[in-house]
């Protein structure tokens, strides 16, 4: 299952929306990996920073409560309305598929009516803690795109914690605090995310925004990613350019909306008063209807395909890297170290891409085997050679890459790939240097100069 389109409607897709579209989307570049150009010496590719679209990630999560018992039903039980104590003939039992409320109701389909919801047991061991941890896990690192929406269908908590883990759930950070009473419940002063600007947006807060119990509205609970996002890119999220610097150059801003695991930490429920009724614990309870998450696999700027498959997201990677999250060189591209992507420059970025090892460049019939994209490359004269298609080796000393295929030499330099002073090749270097001096650069550099001046024709 494909969480990307095919390549083909993104390329059309991206035309039609530009044309639609008077504002850049949230993340409407970067959806394609590499494209061919035409140049004077031909078809050559052109390599591009990229990566999946943004989808509901609720689809592809593992869900644990903890403790496991905690969801009701087991044994049946009776729960009050909320906002009513004495309507306390409601049921749940989880024998029964109707009355039942289990984890996944969560994250089904909410278009019905009534709607469906996972519950808790109620508060019957009162004054004991009602606490319920609820735990998504991806077993796979994902990027956050939009905000994050929990919609109870009870009352919202009293007390809850948000946090996130970045090591599959071996430690956990705070995301965000929820009270009615943060100075009470967590010794913090209540903020919201509109108190925060570009240099704190990396701070944890406390708010009391979502936390009221029996109020019109108030079912819904947000973490705001947008509103965060807007702090670098814009009210509405047009200067994306800006925000997608920030992303490259501040690892902590990246990390901040990367997540492989979220836990919801419900600590104490909505009571709506000061006192708890102990005379009517079956109305205190958690219930959740629906949990929203919209996110990407993140494949470091070089798959734009992350594919699910035996319950496990992958990135599709490309720029010859490997891995679930691309994070490393293909056997055989470990010619430099490996580097994610790069947004900048707007709007193709740079793709970084793996290039050959040293050690893998060996005879001329390996040479298809190791650089498939080449089907054939003539070479007699080592001046006019394709010496940096596919991105094969560098130019040296300051030289630039010429349409994929040439390099252009600084003037004190020459040779095929910029690696010889032209004062050698004119035998006026002094006699340190002397007519006879091999090139500068790698061992590559002087096995690939040396095919290259062969008399014969070298095909790839």
């Amino acid at each position: 299952m494909y969480l990307s389109r095919f390549l083909s409607i993104h390329a059309l897709w991206v035309t039609v929306s530009s044309v639609m579209q008077p504002y850049p989307l949230v993340w409407g570049h970067y959806d394609l990996c590499k494209t061919q150009i035409y140049t004077e010496e031909g078809k050559v590719w052109d390599y591009m920073a990229c990566q999946p679209e943004s989808t509901d990630m609720t689809k592809y999560l593992k869900v644990k409560l903890d403790p496991p018992d905690i969801t009701c039903g087991d044994p049946p039980e009776t729960f009050c309305a909320m906002g009513n104590p004495y309507m306390c003939n409601n049921e749940c039992d989880a024998s029964t598929p109707e009355l039942a409320h289990p984890p996944e109701l969560m994250f089904d389909f909410e278009g019905r009516h009534p709607s469906t919801f996972w519950q808790s047991a109620t508060w019957k061991e009162y004054p004991k803690p009602l606490q319920v941890n609820i735990t998504l896990s991806w077993s796979k690192t994902i990027e956050l795109t939009d905000n994050i929406v929990i919609t109870f269908e009870s009352g919202r908590p009293d007390q809850m914690i948000l946090e996130k883990s970045l090591d599959y759930g071996r430690t956990w950070q705070p995301y965000q605090y929820y009270a009615t009473d943060c100075l009470d419940a967590f010794h913090m002063d209540p903020k919201s995310v509109k108190d925060l600007s570009q240099h704190t947006v990396l701070e944890i807060i406390c708010t009391e925004e979502y936390s009221t119990g029996y109020t019109t509205n108030s079912k819904i609970i947000h973490f705001e990613i947008k509103d965060r996002f807007a702090f670098f890119a814009g009210p509405r999220l047009r200067n994306m350019a800006s925000l997608y610097g920030q992303l490259d150059t501040t690892k902590k801003l990246r990390d901040f909306f990367t997540v492989t695991d979220l836990r919801i930490r419900l600590l104490r429920p909505a009571v709506g008063e000061i006192f708890v009724d102990e005379l009517h614990l079956a109305r205190y309870f958690y219930a959740i209807s629906d949990i929203k998450v919209r996110g990407r696999c993140k494949c470091n700027l070089h798959a734009t395909v992350c594919v699910y498959d035996n319950s496990k997201l992958t990135c599709e990677c490309e720029h010859n890297t490997t891995g679930p999250d691309c994070g490393k060189c293909k056997k055989n591209y470990q010619g430099r170290p490996w580097s994610p992507g790069s947004y900048l420059p707007i709007p193709k970025g740079t793709a970084n891409t793996c290039i050959p090892s040293i050690s893998s460049i060996g005879n001329p019939p390996k040479f298809n085997r190791i650089w498939p994209n080449i089907s054939s490359l003539e070479v007699s004269n080592p001046k006019q050679a394709n010496v940096c298609d596919n991105e094969l080796l560098h130019c040296q000393n300051g030289g630039t890459c010429h349409n994929n295929v040439r390099c252009l030499c600084p003037a004190a330099y020459t040779g095929i790939l910029c690696e010889k002073l032209r004062c050698e090749e004119a035998g006026s270097c002094g006699s340190d240097s002397g007519q006879g001096a091999p090139p500068h650069g790698s061992p590559a550099l002087l096995l690939l100069t040396t095919l290259l001046g062969s008399a014969s024709p070298l095909v790839f």
